[in-house]
């Protein structure tokens, strides 16, 4: 079974987490973005889920993770049922 690690940012609206991405992408570190402003306990971790295994994660989650994302690219927002958010992939096993 296909296995991946990977962290994430969760917020409230698509406008936070599209702010956070331009944030990110000018250079501010993931995952001091993740410790300030996600609303998932794994904030306090920089974002990091560990690895996981295909499946484990929300639908909508699991098909930015094992999907065409590139490895160290931050995605675009993705909405579940949670609210949204930015995904990085660090590796994917399998």
């Amino acid at each position: 079974m296909p296995r991946a690690q990977a962290s994430h940012i969760l917020v409230e609206t698509e406008t936070q987490a599209s702010s956070l991405k331009q944030e990110i992408e000018g250079g501010k570190p993931f995952a001091d973005l993740a410790k300030q402003h996600s609303k998932c306990p794994s904030g306090q971790e920089g974002g990091s889920l560990g690895e996981f295994a295909k499946g484990a994660m929300v639908p909508e989650f699991d098909q930015v993770v094992f999907g065409d994302l590139p490895i160290g690219e931050v995605s675009e927002p993705v909405k579940t049922q949670f609210g949204y958010h930015l995904l990085i992939v660090e590796k994917r096993i399998g």
